[in-house]
């Protein structure tokens, strides 16, 4: 049998990690190198170059370079903003088209690019097993959407890779740190701050199983947006020492533009700076020669980007605390948070992770915990970093493999819909199937009827939101099931709800006298992006007295409907039986 391996498709860095004599570790390449960038060239002619040297000529050859293409993965063109826009290779996308990136005349879909960076993770694979690698755990970031999930399994197709199963990157990063790290029943938060994505997950290890009890974050925040604010302070200050203008960002979008060779290198100096910044308090950086006539450098303290970067890491916050809410924790019933992802490298990042969640004082230099005064321990949880940050999602999915393949004692994995799912009834209501934080792989079902005499179909109209009324909900599909006339209220429609491993509903309705059935794969159906997911469980609690009135207003008319009609009926029917004088 082939092996399985983890992969770690990242923003900014993917990793390829097998479990070997027991021991979870990272492939490194020919070069001896574990991170691969997630950066494709494509030159005229030949094939693709992909990782360290493909970010080497990205300084020179930026139009024809793609990097953080997972941004772009399952998304359609009217979903992206302006500033996503502003990348420096040509990208299209309009409406409800597919996004595209045109290089020499030929255009490449992110998932196709994907798919180049995934083939040279086999081919490290196969060059260090010595055999072919056919099978994969891919890890996406939890908030992921439906269309987001399929495209990534999509772009492992198009590798050459059947991705057995697709997991949460902090419910991979738990995997790596609870085989041996953990008791045996903890609560744990993962604080995941990578290039491009953050999430944020409370997890409980008990007996073996990891539960997601909540999950919370933002597809759009990273490292790559403390990259962009400090370009922007060196771009400015570049600007003030009487070198070029390059601050209007119109001129990103020309890939003609000699501009984008400075910018490159602007980009790759603000990038290594904010890296050495994590072990030093200051730096000198130096641009020389950034045009003929003109070389830039200056001083640069590890304050100057704390304080270009501390409203990002604190937008992380919020969905923290909307985590800890969602799973009625409170911050002290946590055992430890898990740093995941190679922003949490930065000193800011931690000192904000252990203020949120009150842990124990941190001591940066030691890269340590300490007890603080006296000999009490800390009522917070414990600040765990002792995993390499960049590479615990790669090693959570490789352990996961090795369970697929039967290597390691079962640990079972389970995570939540971050919404309720359900469907549009009589009366405009919704009807839940399935609540906001169900453990997931699951089952759920109802049985309907209808609403009027001879009805010859039932409209499944599937939703997800916290309202109680379907119009204040988002749709996710619509389908018709047809079956024999029958009067009203006779015909049984049993509709079930499936979410597989991979977050992928499955919707089945059937008509329980014919067996006619119909299966739909909802491909889209967790279609919203993470802050309208926060957006949509506000509103439930801001609306939630007058949309509890709206229902009870609203099944009061159906059920007075309901007694109208059997009493009709029973009029109809037993007319004889009672006296004129009564009728």
């Amino acid at each position: 049998m082939s092996k399985v391996v983890g992969i770690d498709l990242g923003t900014t860095n993917s990793l390829v990690a097998t479990v070997d004599s027991g021991i979870p570790l990272v492939i490194a390449d020919a070069q001896g190198q574990r991170l691969t960038p997630s950066v494709v060239h494509f030159p005229p002619g030949g094939e693709p170059i992909i990782g360290h040297p493909a970010n080497h000529i990205r300084v020179i050859k930026a139009a024809e370079t793609v990097y953080s293409v997972k941004r772009f993965i399952g998304r359609r063109g009217s979903e992206l903003s302006e500033e996503e826009m502003l990348v420096t290779y040509p990208i299209k996308g309009e409406g409800s088209g597919p996004i595209t990136v045109e290089i020499h005349g030929r255009s490449h879909t992110p998932e196709e690019i994907s798919a180049v960076v995934l083939s040279k993770l086999r081919r490290d694979a196969e060059a260090y097993f010595g055999q072919s690698v056919t099978r994969a755990v891919v890890t996406v970031p939890a908030y992921f959407n439906d269309a987001q999930r399929n495209a990534t399994k999509k772009a492992g197709e198009l590798a050459g890779l059947t991705v057995e199963r697709i997991i949460n990157e902090p419910t991979a990063a738990a995997l790596a740190y609870g085989l041996d790290k953990l008791k045996e029943r903890s609560k744990i938060a993962v604080y995941d701050l990578g290039g491009g994505t953050f999430d944020l997950s409370i997890l409980e290890l008990n007996n073996g199983v990891f539960q997601v009890l909540a999950t919370n974050g933002n597809t759009r925040l990273g490292g790559e947006d403390i990259d962009r604010r400090l370009i922007d302070y060196l771009l400015e200050n570049i600007k003030a020492a009487g070198g070029p203008d390059l601050t209007e960002k119109s001129e990103i979008r020309n890939p003609k533009s000699e501009i984008l060779v400075m910018l490159s290198r602007i980009r790759e100096t603000a990038e290594q700076a904010k890296i050495r910044l994590s072990t030093e308090t200051g730096i000198e950086i130096a641009l020389p020669f950034l045009t003929p006539n003109f070389s830039f450098s200056c001083k640069l303290a590890r304050s100057d980007l704390e304080d270009l970067a501390r409203d990002i890491i604190a937008r992380t916050r919020l969905h923290c605390l909307g985590a800890l809410a969602d799973a009625k924790l409170e911050p002290s019933e946590l055992d430890q948070v898990i740093l995941v992802g190679g922003q949490t490298r930065m000193p800011l990042v931690r000192q904000m992770v252990a203020e949120i969640f009150g842990c124990a004082e941190f001591e940066e230099e030691r890269g340590a915990l300490r007890l603080g005064t006296g000999y009490h321990k800390p009522k917070g949880p414990q600040l765990n970093t002792s995993q390499n940050p960049e590479e615990a999602v790669a090693l959570g999915a490789a352990i996961q493999a090795e369970i697929l393949a039967g290597g390691f004692r079962n640990v079972l994995l389970l995570d939540v819909t971050p919404l309720s799912l359900g469907l549009e009834t009589f009366g405009g209501l919704m009807n839940a199937i399935i609540p906001r934080n169900s453990t997931i792989p699951l089952k759920a079902g109802e049985m309907f009827t209808t609403a009027v005499d001879n009805q010859r179909s039932m409209l499944i109209h599937v939703l997800q939101g916290e309202r109680e009324r379907a119009k204040d909900n988002w749709s996710l599909g619509r389908f018709t099931l047809d079956f024999d006339p029958a009067p009203r209220g006779i015909a049984r429609i049993g509709v079930q709800f499936e979410i597989d491993a991979n977050g992928i509903l499955h919707v089945l309705a059937r008509d329980t006298k014919t067996g006619a059935q119909r299966i739909v794969e909802m491909k889209s159906a967790v279609d919203v992006e993470d802050a309208a997911v926060q957006q949509m469980v506000e509103e439930s609690v801001e609306h939630a007295f007058e949309d509890l009135a709206a229902r009870r207003w609203i099944e009061a008319k159906l059920r007075a409907h309901e007694t109208i009609a059997a009493a009709r009926k029973g009029l109809a029917e037993g007319a004889n039986e009672i006296e004129a004088d009564y009728r």
